[in-house]
């Protein structure tokens, strides 16, 4: 029997230009020009996603993902920007692409795939229209719900030199209601609301305070394994800590937090057992809809935290079938001792000073020398080099965001479908200014987890400096999902500068004063206050911001006096305009 070439299974991406003939009949040198620009795009964008060109054909890119989720992600990715690029130019300019996908066996030889699962990505881009993307059965099947998608199923296709018909799928959208996204106070339906849930700190019963990051730790991964559900909102972690240690009523904790249900429990360790107490409380009535208490081996916390989030959505969402359950779970092997210094990391970082910054970096290191495998504890050092960054306490800034990218790198690359990953891979491409990476990975962190305040934040806010229209409803929509968060004067800060940025400017002073009654002492909120001050011909009360940005940090104002924030020039030097009438005679 002749020897078979190996063969693999891959998720392959077939991209080609629509209409190319006739973009080149129109204007041949600026076709060539453009498509140039817009392979590079495409490539880099792959990449980004762990694809791998294998080769180009004319106007043709063709690659291979190791994982289908990437691939899907890649192409929206793409799609989304090449849409943007385009919306200013007449149609017969606009370059577009088709892509096809499939999940299939191929031949790897020589540094190119081969087969009929190439065959069929081919084919299945001929089936799409201008700027979208067709896939394959087996493409939908293994994508589910993980992305936020709408398909229309087209049947089965003959496709030429292909012996069986392919059943086939049209991608209609990036998001499951771009209407939405557009209207964020329509984003959340009454019966979504209805069924948000907020997961208070687990109380620390132990007889060794030290164990509060234990219980801290079980308190995020529970509100970590909720999200993941996509079914219901759930609040996010520095909203729902605020409340840690203080006596307040269910029924006014759920209000104030815009939440249906409220989980509440305790946490007692001891040696290698750990007890749990939890109860799930209607937010309304105060009435107990749910109590358990477990006590296990700590071996077993990872099958305990699944059972607690299973049942709990049992009572929420009574409409699910079972078979939701066991797909909505992420088990995870890692090494426990890793995964106890992961959380003494977690508890460090949000104490938001440089000593326990470093302290959480500590932490973080030990988990990874632990568990060299372990995509949460990258995240988390990714997220120490961020802060660092933040509070302006590294020494050499070049190197720190080289840092920050090469961890949120690995932790991608150890867990593709973790958004937290994404999330900080987006930032750490923020750093350096490198705005489309940023954007695609916060699409995909979104994408992963859409409840999740903090990453549909994060996209606003890097879709505003891109230019994206959407900018500003993400913001306001993961405001929503976040009312208590620590942090919201940041947000509140970034959300002023947007505002500024679409001259809407009364709205832009109102922002920046609610941050300013939120958090005093952050200079960046009254340099933004002045700046909107400053358009509108307010200077003596500009000037007073500027002087009290100034107070909190000197050498603020000057030291972004070439202040470049966006990726369009004319917003950065409309920032700049108002900042010099904020001056005024100073």
């Amino acid at each position: 029997m002749e020897d078979r070439l190996p063969r693999r299974l891959a998720a392959i991406l077939y991209a080609d230009v629509a209409g190319y003939s006739r973009l080149t009949g129109a204007d041949e040198d600026a076709t060539h020009r453009a498509l140039g620009e817009y392979l590079d795009l495409i490539a880099t964008t792959i990449e980004s996603h762990r694809g791998q060109v294998m080769h180009y054909a004319g106007d043709a890119v063709l690659a291979k993902f190791d994982a289908v989720v990437d691939a899907m992600s890649a192409a929206v990715a793409i799609q989304n920007e090449l849409k943007t690029r385009n919306e200013d130019l007449p149609d017969e300019r606009k370059v577009q692409f088709r892509i096809g996908i499939n999940l299939g066996d191929v031949i790897e030889d020589r540094g190119d795939i081969y087969g009929d699962g190439v065959n069929v990505a081919a084919r299945l881009e001929s089936l799409a229209g201008p700027g979208s993307i067709c896939i394959s059965e087996s493409v939908h099947t293994a994508v589910g719900d993980k992305l936020m998608l709408d398909y229309q199923d087209i049947g089965e296709q003959s496709v030429k030199n292909i012996a069986k018909p392919v059943r086939a799928y049209k991608v209609i959208s990036s998001f499951r209601d771009a209407d939405t996204d557009l209207h964020p106070e329509r984003h959340v339906s009454t019966s979504q609301e209805s069924k948000a849930i907020a997961v208070l700190p687990f109380t620390n019963i132990s007889d060794d305070p030290e164990q509060e990051y234990f219980s801290d730790g079980l308190t995020e991964d529970l509100i970590t394994a909720l999200t993941l559900w996509r079914l219901f909102p759930v609040i996010a972690r520095n909203s729902t800590f605020t409340y840690k240690g203080k006596a307040v009523e269910v029924t006014k904790i759920a209000s104030e937090l815009g939440a249906r249900y409220v989980l509440e429990g305790s946490v007692r360790k001891a040696g290698n057992r750990v007890r749990i107490s939890a109860q799930l409380i209607d937010g309304k009535t105060a009435h107990h809809i749910w109590a358990e208490k477990y006590d296990r081996k700590l071996k077993d916390i990872f099958a305990l935290q699944d059972e607690i989030t299973q049942r709990i959505a049992a009572m929420i969402v009574p409409e699910i079938r079972q078979a939701e359950f066991t797909r909505s779970v992420k088990k995870r092997q890692i090494d426990l001792d890793a995964w106890d210094y992961f959380l003494r990391g977690i508890a460090f970082i949000h104490e938001f000073s440089k000593e326990n910054n470093a302290k959480a970096r500590d932490m973080f290191q030990r988990a990874i020398e632990l568990d060299p495998n372990y995509s949460d504890a990258y995240s988390g050092l990714a997220w120490s080099y961020h802060r660092d960054l933040l509070m302006q306490c590294t020494d050499d800034r070049k190197e720190t965001i080289a840092k920050a990218l090469e961890a949120s790198r690995r932790a991608v690359a150890l867990d593709s479908a973790s958004s937290i990953a994404h999330q900080v891979l987006s930032t750490a491409h923020i750093w350096r200014n490198e705005h489309d990476f940023a954007l695609a990975e916060a699409r995909v962190t979104v994408e992963l987890n859409p409840n999740d305040a903090i990453g549909l934040h994060g996209l606003g806010n890097k879709s505003d400096l891109a230019g994206d229209p959407e900018g500003i409803p993400r913001m306001l929509r993961a405001q929503q999902l976040n009312r208590q968060d620590p942090d919201r004067h940041m947000n509140l800060t970034f959300l002023a500068r947007a505002y500024v940025n679409i001259r809407e400017h009364e709205k832009a002073i109102e922002c920046a004063r609610l941050a300013i009654q939120r958090r005093a002492d952050y200079p960046h909120a009254y340099f933004i206050l002045a700046i909107a001050l400053g358009h509108v011909g307010r200077i003596k009360e500009a000037r007073t911001a500027l002087d009290e940005c100034e107070r909190l940090q000197a050498g603020f104002v000057d030291s972004r006096a070439n202040w470049c924030p966006y990726t369009n020039e004319g917003s950065n030097r409309y920032l700049l305009a108002g900042l010099e009438k904020a001056k005024g005679s100073r």
